[in-house]
Formats: C-alpha cells, sequence, structure tokens
C-alpha cells in the first residue's frame, strides 16, 4: 500500500457558544475517517480552529465587560476540554485570530488584487448611530411590512413566512441600542467570484462532491452569480484590510483560510512543508468535513479564491446532514439540544461516538440521535455483543491457565473468516459508510457469540479448569474480540487502548488483523464498559432544559418592559371593549393535523367549527405553531378555541383562515381541551 500524504478540516466552530451534539456529529465522523487512515500507516493531519472572528464576538465581549481575545481565548480552552473528552484527535487545534492567519489572509487578498479579482464600489447600509456602527439584517427589527406582526428581524417574518429588506420593516429599530437606524453609505470590497464560473463548473463535476451536493452546485452556478462583499466597515473584530484603514476583512474571508492557518501553525511546530500540501501541482490530498448549511462558501467562494491566489482546490469536500433528535430538530426547552459538556456529566462519549457511526453514511441526509434507541444500540452492540466475547472467556484463561492463551486456536475458521472482512470494512470507513462498516461487523460478533455459546466453556470448567479444549475454546474467543476491536478502533479509540492494556499488546495497527494470538499472556480482565442506563439519559435532558429556562429567567430579569406597550401592572395597554367585542371566539374540532414542509414550528390544521345555518360543516384551514408541544396525530380528536372573525392570512406555505388559542408556558406545554370537557365544535366562547 503507497502512504499517502492527507490533510484533513472540519468545520470551525464559532468562538461565541457551547460545543454541541450538531457539532459532535461532524468531528466524530472526521476522527473516525483520520483514524482509520493512521491506523492504516498513511501520513494524515487532522487540524482545526475556533472561528473567533465577527460583530457577535465584539458585541458579546463588550456585554460581559471583557475583551475579545479574553472571550475568543476562554471559548477556545473549553472548546479544546470538550473536544478532548471525546477522544477526537486533532492534531492541531488554533485560532482564526492568529499571526498565521493574519499573514495568509492579508497575502491571498494581495493575490486576488493584483489578479484583478477586487472590486470597490459603494453600497447603502442600515447604520446604528448610537453604537455607530453598521447593521447585519439580524441586529435590526421592527414591524413586518405584510402582516404588521412586531419583533421580526431585518429580512425575514418569522409569523408569516415574508422576505424583505431591512428598509421596508415598520418601525425598525437596532436590536443592539434600540436606536431607529438611518441610510449610510460606505464603501466595500468585492470578489468577482462570477469569474470563477468556468472553473468551479469543471472543478464541482471532477469527482470533489457527493453528486447531490455537485446538482446543487449546479444550480447555483446557473443562476447569476454574483460578486461577493468581502469587507466590513469598523468597529469589527478581525483583520484589518491591507491599506484600507477602517475596513476590515468579512469572517468568511480569514475562516476558510484559518484552515491553511492551523496547518501552517502545525508545520512550524513539526518540521512539515507547508507548500508541499497547498501547491497547484500538490500530490497531497486535501479533504473538508462540513455540514450542508455552508456548502456553498466551501464550494464555491473558497475554491474560486485559492485558485486566485494561485493555490491548489480541495481533493474533495465531505458534506453531511444535520442532527434531529427524537425526529426533531435539537430543541433547547424541549431539552434536546445537549451541549457537549452536559453529554459528559452523565454519560460515556463513547456511546455516542458508536451509535453515530452506527448510523452515518456517506450521503446528506440527516440524522437522528433516537434516545431511546440510543440506549438500547450501545447495550445490544457494544455490551451484548463485543464486550460480552471478553467477560464470558477471559476469566477461565487467567484461573485455569495463568493468562496464557494456546498455541492452536479451537476453530481457526471462525478467526479467517472475521479476518477475511478487514479490507471491506477499511472500504466502508474510507467511504464514509461507518453505518455498514458496523453492520458487518456485528455480524461476526454474532458468530463468535455464537460460537461461545454452542461450546459452552463454562460447562467444561465445572469439569476441569485446566482441560486444554477449555484453553483453545477461551482463546479463539479472546482472538476474535482482539480483531473485532481492532475494526471498531476508529470509532472506540478509548475502549481499544483498555483492550491493549488487557491483552498486553502494542497499540493496534489495522495490520495487525493479519494475525493471532498464540502462547501469548493476557492480564486480568476488568470491565470495559457499563450499559446505558435510562435514568442518567433522562437526567441529561433535564439538566439541559434547567440550563435553558435559567437563562430564559435571567434574560427576563435583564429586561426592562416597554412603556409605549406595558402599563405598571406588565400587561399590554388597554384597549376599548368595542375592540374585544368584535373578536369571535369559537369551540373548534380539530379533525386533521399534519406537518408543514419546510417549517420548524407550525404545523396545518383543518378545524371543524360546526354546521352553518344550512347544517353544511364550517372548515377552517389554520397553521398554528405548536408543533413543539404535539404531533399530527396527537392533535386529532382534541378541542381548541379559534378567533373565527380573523381575516384570513396569506403566508409563505398557505392561506391560513384563522388564530388558534390555547393556554400554558409554551414550549412543550401548550394545553387544549379534550372531548370529554363539555364544550362543541361552534360553540361561542364569551
Amino acid at each position: 500500500m503507497n502512504k499517502r500524504k492527507i490533510l484533513v478540516t472540519s468545520a470551525l466552530p464559532y468562538a461565541n457558544g457551547d460545543i454541541h451534539l450538531g457539532h459532535l456529529m461532524e468531528v466524530i465522523q472526521t476522527d473516525i475517517w483520520v483514524r482509520l487512515q493512521k491506523l492504516q500507516g498513511h501520513d494524515c493531519i487532522y487540524v482545526c480552529a475556533d472561528d473567533a472572528h465577527g460583530t457577535a464576538i465584539m458585541l458579546s465581549a463588550e456585554a460581559q465587560g471583557i475583551t475579545p481575545q479574553q472571550l475568543i481565548d476562554r471559548i477556545n480552552a473549553q472548546h479544546q476540554k470538550d473536544f478532548a473528552d471525546f477522544l477526537i484527535g486533532f492534531d492541531n487545534y488554533y485560532s482564526t485570530h492568529s499571526e498565521e492567519n493574519r499573514l495568509l489572509s492579508e497575502s491571498i487578498y494581495k493575490a486576488m488584487d493584483a489578479n484583478g479579482h477586487i472590486e470597490r464600489r459603494s453600497i447603502r447600509q442600515m447604520f446604528d448611530p448610537e453604537k455607530n456602527l453598521f447593521l447585519a439584517d439580524r441586529y435590526i427589527v421592527g414591524t413586518c411590512p405584510k402582516c404588521k406582526t412586531d419583533n421580526q428581524y431585518g429580512d425575514n417574518c418569522e409569523a408569516c413566512g415574508s422576505t424583505y429588506s431591512p428598509a421596508e420593516l415598520i418601525d425598525p429599530r437596532s436590536a443592539i441600542s434600540g436606536a431607529t437606524p438611518v441610510e449610510k453609505e460606505s464603501e466595500h470590497f468585492f470578489f468577482d467570484l462570477p469569474a470563477f464560473r468556468d472553473m468551479l463548473r469543471q472543478w464541482t463535476r471532477s469527482g470533489t462532491l457527493q453528486e447531490q451536493v455537485a446538482n446543487k452546485v449546479s444550480e447555483w452556478l446557473d443562476d447569476d452569480l454574483q460578486q461577493w462583499d468581502i469587507s466590513r466597515d469598523a468597529p469589527y473584530f478581525g483583520f484589518e484590510i491591507p491599506g484600507a484603514p477602517g475596513k476590515f476583512f468579512y469572517v468568511w474571508v480569514d475562516a476558510p483560510i484559518g484552515y491553511m492557518a492551523s496547518f501552517q501553525n502545525y508545520c512550524e511546530k513539526n518540521a512539515v512543508d507547508f507548500d508541499a500540501y497547498w501547491k497547484t501541482d500538490s500530490e497531497c490530498e486535501v479533504y473538508h468535513f462540513i455540514g450542508k448549511d455552508i456548502v456553498n462558501f466551501h464550494t464555491l467562494f473558497w475554491p474560486a479564491v485559492l485558485t486566485s491566489a494561485g493555490y491548489r482546490t480541495p481533493s474533495a469536500v465531505y458534506v453531511h446532514g444535520f442532527l434531529t433528535v427524537d425526529g426533531t430538530k435539537m430543541s433547547k426547552s424541549r431539552g434536546t439540544f445537549v451541549n457537549a459538556r452536559t453529554y459528559l456529566d452523565h454519560l460515556n462519549p463513547e456511546y455516542l461516538r458508536y451509535y453515530l457511526a452506527a448510523k452515518l453514511s456517506g450521503g446528506i441526509d440527516d440524522l437522528d440521535l433516537n434516545l431511546e434507541d440510543f440506549a438500547q444500540r450501545v447495550n445490544s452492540d457494544l455490551v451484548g455483543k463485543v464486550v460480552n466475547i471478553a467477560s464470558r472467556c477471559a476469566g477461565f484463561i487467567g484461573k485455569g491457565f495463568d493468562g496464557m492463551l494456546a498455541a492452536q486456536p479451537d476453530n481457526p475458521e471462525l478467526l479467517a473468516d472475521i479476518q477475511s472482512i478487514a479490507d471491506e470494512v477499511a472500504q466502508f470507513y474510507e467511504k464514509r459508510e461507518y453505518g455498514k462498516a458496523i453492520r458487518l461487523i456485528m455480524t461476526r460478533a454474532d458468530a463468535a457469540n455464537q460460537y461461545i455459546n454452542d461450546k459452552e466453556p463454562w460447562v467444561i470448567a465445572k469439569a476441569d479448569k485446566q482441560s486444554p479444549e477449555l484453553q483453545a475454546i477461551c482463546s479463539t474467543g479472546i482472538n476474535a474480540f482482539r480483531l473485532l476491536v481492532c475494526y471498531l478502533k476508529p470509532v472506540l479509540p478509548g475502549i481499544a487502548a483498555q483492550v491493549e492494556e488487557f491483552l498486553a499488546i502494542e497499540p493496534l495497527l489495522w495490520k495487525d488483523s493479519e494475525v493471532i494470538l498464540s502462547s501469548h499472556r493476557i492480564n486480568k480482565f476488568t470491565p470495559l464498559i457499563t450499559r446505558v442506563e435510562a435514568d442518567k439519559v433522562q437526567a441529561m435532558i433535564e439538566a439541559t432544559q434547567r440550563d435553558y429556562e435559567s437563562k430564559q429567567a435571567s434574560k427576563m430579569s435583564q429586561t426592562e418592559p416597554q412603556a409605549s406597550t406595558l402599563d405598571n401592572t406588565g400587561f399590554e395597554a388597554e384597549i376599548e371593549f368595542d375592540d374585544f367585542a368584535r373578536v369571535d371566539l369559537r369551540i373548534a374540532r380539530i379533525s386533521n393535523a399534519q406537518h408543514v414542509e419546510g417549517a420548524d414550528k407550525l404545523l396545518q390544521l383543518t378545524l371543524d367549527l360546526g354546521p352553518d345555518k344550512n347544517g353544511d360543516p364550517i372548515q377552517r384551514n389554520v397553521f398554528s405553531g405548536i408543533k413543539s408541544a404535539y404531533s399530527p396525530e396527537e392533535l386529532v380528536g382534541k378541542l381548541t378555541v379559534v378567533v373565527a372573525n380573523l381575516k384570513p392570512r396569506k403566508m409563505k406555505f398557505g392561506m391560513s383562515e384563522g388564530m388558534v388559542l390555547a393556554a400554558g408556558p409554551g414550549g412543550k406545554d401548550i394545553f387544549l381541551l379534550e372531548p370529554h370537557d363539555g364544550a362543541t365544535p361552534g360553540m361561542r366562547v364569551i
């Protein structure tokens, strides 16, 4: 096998928050792939860094009364500890706020500029006159110009789904200071992405992307490519653009360059040739593992920037889907938006590594962490199958034979069969088809357990604890166990290290699957992993919920009511009785409910409001944001109160013909009426 030289990266976590399960899915996927390469003897280097620039970092540091440098240093230390405790084997973990990154960003920019790929022109943006800061759309809030809902962001309305520009908002205000923003002109710098259309069409169809990703990128390339705005105005936490005082690189310029900077930092510490990996004719390999939400940056902007600056493009960009928990988007209120540290406070990190590996594929479909299945899969496979082999055999070898394995196994055919899958397992890992690799490994674990069941060494031991047959049978089991652990080592490096100590062997390499241990003394067996306990999973969820509720309460305590809308009781300002009298509240039965494609919070409800004057049924179609509390099938048959005379409203997903009312604190606690509560459809609520 030829020795490959490989550089691998995963997406940079933002230095303004905790590592969570979504981050972990990506780095675990990457880490497994990297560990396979290293076990096979390839020269594989895995680097990453914190994405440490941007307005959000600056504002967060200001709110905490510290400098941005202090903030990113603290977060970087937390991130590194979380990743290390999940056994992520980075060769270098760095920060985009580094001297290496500044110099690389400046040199790449100068090369792009010299090659005619930078344009300067003035644009008009919303500006906060109190903070003296240009505002991104997410920092502008106001009333939706379409449905008149307040507190909507500057680019889209969460209530009706409309999109618009910040200038169209009614009564816009800065989310930072509350001031009314004004339009202001500023010179910006743009990268000429359209100049690279032909190059990108060729590169994206050269095998560098999964087919689904290449097809999506092809759609973007067929549309009008826009020049990319690569500058931001002061104040901004980042790198100043050379020769342009008060202008800074937009975070998405120096973030991908951060891959190169982290690698350069590694090269300086380990005497590795940086240029050998990044020159245009390099025979080395470069791979990026990313989520599907940042595909455009990595498959359009990044390869074009590299080409403009005279560097090689990536060998491949491997894209994965999102992580859901129990079938839905991760939710802080439901306790499923779990941070890495919260998980580690309750559960073994290799539980998660194994479960994700068992479900990961080489595609971009979302992966669901079903918490019940999680416990069952780990307990069945790792505890009940793999570790069970060693625990059933090791005691007999220790007590009857002083830890010495037999010179010859009892069943060499079984071991040869397990050895025969090495190449296939490696190929599955290489193609990121981890689920297929795990399933193949588990077929051999089943075979080994069946062999032990058939041989019943415990029966033989009762008659003769030093029977040569007993030694040969249990030596066969121990060797089967060793081979399985060798195949699982990319996924379970911590357990593998314990097994290597138990077996008194050097760290396993992939080629070690070619040999069998014979006449070899092993150490005393100690438990390697315990079962997943349901109460610990539940404790993790509850801890996440408590943390969320605590933060929400803290936010509420720090927020003063707005005098313009709240009176001194804390209630909304008074309305006239006639205003209220015009609201027609009716009981309605939910006759049908279904998911709304593309909506995170909404369900589409069909409401039965009883018969009209002619006896015909009155039905209304309503979109309601109660998905966090109910699945569609749970809602059918329940009763609710509906504002029956609300003017129909055109939403992104269709026409909504009313508004459902319910009680409760929100989130998963939204309470409706049951059929036995005595109300009937059409009954007026007064």
